[in-house]
């Protein structure tokens, strides 16, 4: 039944059996009286549920993911609100507002959507109904599809993956890995059992399955970069019941139940810099539906209370009557988020009923985020003929900082001091220093102040060049750039500390280079048959050319790809479980660099 507070009202001080008793005399099946009240000494109380509080969370570290309805809906939040999203993981999920070109069964099962139209409108929206679609050249994306999903197969999912790569070119291939090769069925895969969970291979409720196969942990790693081990122990943080209800009009008749449930590490609570995804459950996975099982069994939480990740678990819920406004012609019994338009034509904009209502969720959780401040009274402490030593006042709440000098940053690890000598500089020459402040989610502060320092000595009769940085690095090539200096007919450029060639220009693309391999690069200023001094050295490292072996878990440890333990095969370097050690469980292994393997 509908359980406002206002229509619960009524029975507030009557006996629950009572209460139950009238409830079953008009049809309905009473189990609990949970949204909105719970019951004390046998009677009904009021119990108003929590406002969504506000956290230190960077609105820059926002990613989202969804299994099967979820995912479309993840999709759906990621290109309209592509300002405001970091990635995506999606499982089971189709093209971009593909319902809306065509009947939502030809988004599912073994179809192949077309996505023409989807590609389109996602071009023409932007900047309008969508943010500007710009903005997703930078997400990360990763996506898995069961081999034996019969429901949203791997066919749909291809078709995806062509929306965001080969097709509309929205997303760098680089940024999106697409898991084709797991053997599941319609479900969320994870690595661990939980009570009341189907088999990897069955596509029954509660749609979460031990498939040996962390699904969280390789989407929010994706998007995230590295992170610290999970916590497979007690949770520090808490799990908090939310109001939906002031984030969208009518909330269950629009799809969206009462409340919602968020995830909360203890490190957040106490203010330091967070991050935030939000998950979105599939068709028959709400509380309603499983009560927390997704909220609690799909492996996220483990992984976010180790790295300050909030995990926001909005919630919808069935409608079994047409609505009227809406774009589909059938109601929504299975508690599906709204990828086919049953509560607007406009649901996967950003004006849509529940994209407004999941914007304004995130809005209000990062609504807290406190950047970190920048560092001030940064000055010269002393120079000499190839130094500059400078110095700044910390700042609470930073785990380091970094230094730039011309504008590019010298430091590789981050600095945990408050001082800093920067060698291996020109004499007689002057430099240009700012210091920047890191957040302990690995934000950088506002510049502090600006300095100069000039060395001591006499300056080289040529100028040496500054501003050398190495940019669009692949795995077959690096890219230079300094600043010109003025009457200069030629630079040098020098690798390794050797010479590579000459150049007129102020860049240059390195091609000789090997994948996963580290550089160092200087360039000189010529100027009348004259070389400058060499400039400060730079380090590059070319991407991983990632080798991929398809083949039994047995022969990939015979072949020392990966390792056994306790009956299982584990990936050599990131120790990612791949199933049982056997001839029978195939896995697709990927080098991306000396002994290191990872699933995909």
């Amino acid at each position: 039944m509908t359980s406002t507070t206002e229509e619960l009202q009524k029975y507030v001080g009557q006996s629950f059996s009572k209460v139950k008793q009238e409830l079953e005399s008009q049809g309905y099946s009473v189990r609990e009286i949970r949204l909105g009240t719970y019951t004390t000494g046998g009677r009904v109380s009021m119990r108003p549920y929590l406002k969504l509080s506000s956290y230190n969370v960077d609105p820059s570290e926002t990613s989202v993911s969804g299994l099967s309805s979820g995912a479309y809906f993840a999709t759906q939040i990621q290109v309209a609100f592509s300002a405001s999203i970091k990635g995506a993981g999606i499982i089971a999920g189709g093209p971009y507002n593909c319902a809306g070109q065509t009947s939502y069964t030809g988004c599912m099962h073994t179809s192949s959507p077309s996505i023409t139209q989807s590609i389109s409108n996602t071009k023409s929206w932007s900047g309008n109904k969508i943010d500007d679609i710009k903005n997703l050249a930078k997400h990360k994306v990763y996506m898995i599809s069961g081999t034996s999903d019969s429901t949203v197969g791997p066919s749909v999912m291809a078709h995806l993956s062509k929306y965001y790569v080969t097709d509309g070119q929205l997303i760098p291939s680089a940024n999106v890995v697409f898991k084709n090769n797991l053997n599941s069925a319609h479900t969320f895969p994870t690595d661990f059992d939980s009570s009341g969970n189907n088999g990897c291979g069955s596509t029954s409720s509660p749609y979460i399955s031990n498939c040996a196969f962390d699904g969280a942990g390789a989407i929010l790693q994706h998007i995230y970069g590295p992170l610290k081990p999970r916590n497979n122990g007690a949770l520090s943080g808490k799990f908090i019941e939310f109001n939906q209800e002031e984030f969208i009009t009518n909330a269950r008749s629009n799809g969206m139940s009462t409340t919602g449930w968020v995830y909360v590490p203890k490190s957040c609570s106490d203010g330091d810099t967070c991050k935030l995804h939000i998950a979105y459950h599939g068709c028959l996975q709400g509380y309603e539906k499983i009560g927390d099982k997704y909220v609690k069994n799909t492996g996220f939480n483990r992984w976010a209370d180790t790295n300050n990740i909030i995990v926001l678990y909005p919630q919808a819920v069935a409608t079994n009557t047409i609505n009227m406004g809406g774009g589909a012609s059938i109601p929504n019994p299975n508690g599906c988020w709204d990828w086919v338009g049953w509560y607007g034509n406009d649901f996967s904009v950003k004006s849509g009923k529940q994209s407004t209502a999941a914007k304004k969720m995130i809005d209000r959780i990062t609504n807290g985020f406190n950047p970190i401040d920048a560092p001030t009274e940064l000055q010269v402490l002393a120079t000499t003929d190839n130094s500059v030593t400078l110095g700044w006042r910390p700042v609470s709440g930073a785990t380091g900082y970094n230094l730039y000098r011309n504008g590019g940053k010298v430091n590789g690890a981050i600095i945990t001091g408050t001082t800093i000598t920067d060698n291996n500089l020109n004499s007689g020459t002057t430099y240009t220093y700012t210091v920047k402040a890191v957040s302990s989610a690995g934000s950088e502060s506002a510049p502090s102040n600006s300095v100069t320092g000039k060395t001591t000595g006499i300056p080289p009769a040529v100028e040496t060049p500054n501003g050398l940085i190495a940019i669009d690095i692949t795995s077959n090539s690096i890219t230079l750039k300094w600043n010109a200096v003025s009457g200069v007919t030629a630079y040098n450029i020098y690798r390794n500390g050797n010479k590579l060639t000459s150049v007129s220009l102020t860049s240059y693309t390195d091609t000789d280079v090997r994948p996963a391999t580290d550089y160092q690069y200087q360039v000189s200023s010529i100027k009348d048959s004259s070389e400058s001094e060499k400039s400060i050295e730079v380090q590059a490292t070319t991407l991983t050319e990632k080798v991929c072996v398809s083949d039994n878990n047995f022969n990939h440890v015979t072949a020392g790809r990966a390792y056994h333990s306790g009956g299982y095969a584990l990936a050599n370097g990131s120790k990612q479980n791949m199933g049982l050690y056997n001839i029978f469980q195939r896995t697709n292994l990927c080098r991306i660099r000396e002994n290191y393997y990872v699933i995909e």
